[in-house]
């Protein structure tokens, strides 16, 4: 099935939105895939960010946040994605294919950047499932190795599968031309809940036991040196924060950097 803009003779392009081709296309799981399209020469953003993105298969085509899980100085645009049968968006989006043409609104925005935080020693990124897609492009800026001495990512997935995205993106780090010399400042944590495996059990829970903290080796969160972002779904993201709040950190925001900061949009 394609998707391409060529083969709707009738579409017109809406105002403020970019065509941009797919150029590949990997399925990890049933529920998983990521994609890389085209960049816009005109399209800036800062690593951490989302965008809308959508189809050209609807005379109104539905948009949907995404954050942009390539790296700011990345001459393609990369998205992890799930796959939702009945997804307004998602059921049609799985089904792309190379030189489909996917939607791309102008303008980027969002929390999970370096600007957002006060400076500190050592920042955390919290993820569950496709959260990770904002850390995979803030893990791939040589901002944030510059910024802080010690980066821990953490992604929690149902099953083991479902981690290699987040495996596969630390590994390739070694071999990175910007960050490759300063990747070892970075820790990648995995866990499952519906698996048996080293770490098993919900983020939250781990913290709240010292688990996490023993597994890595690590003193517990400090709002002195610890610096924190969150991205997963809405019960995650609560929950996530009430545990960084009961360590003494704050939620800060663009207009006002605190010590942890939580992405707020979604997809279908």
């Amino acid at each position: 099935m394609s998707l391409d803009a060529s083969n709707q003779p009738d579409f017109a392009i809406p105002t403020g939105v970019f065509a941009e081709t797919v150029t590949s296309i990997e399925h990890y799981t049933d529920r998983l895939f990521k994609f890389r399209i085209t960049r816009p020469a005109s399209f800036r953003f800062r690593s951490g960010e989302f965008v809308m993105i959508g189809l050209p298969n609807a005379e109104k085509p539905i948009f949907r946040a995404y954050s942009i899980a390539s790296p700011s100085w990345d001459e393609e645009l990369e998205f992890y994605s799930i796959k939702v049968p009945d997804g307004p968006l998602t059921q049609h989006l799985q089904k792309i294919q190379p030189g489909d043409t996917v939607l791309m609104r102008k303008k980027p925005t969002g929390t999970l950047v370096n600007d957002a935080l006060l400076p500190g020693r050592r920042l955390w990124m919290f993820s569950t499932g496709t959260g990770i897609a904002p850390f995979a492009s803030v893990m791939r800026d040589p901002e944030t190795y510059e910024k802080f001495d010690d980066i821990i990512v953490t992604h929690t997935c149902r099953e083991v599968a479902e981690l290699k995205y987040g495996q596969d993106l630390v590994q390739a780090l070694k071999a990175d031309p910007l960050v490759g010399e300063m990747a070892h400042a970075l820790r990648y944590y995995g866990s499952v809940t519906r698996q048996d495996h080293d770490h098993t059990g919900r983020i939250t829970d781990l913290m709240r036991s010292g688990k996490l903290f023993d597994d890595l080796g690590v003193p517990p969160i400090t709002p002195e040196i610890d610096r924190g972002m969150i991205c997963g779904s809405k019960a995650m993201l609560a929950d996530t924060k009430a545990v960084l709040e009961g360590f003494g950190l704050q939620e800060g925001a663009n207009n006002k950097p605190a010590t942890f900061v939580v992405e707020r949009a979604f997809v279908d």
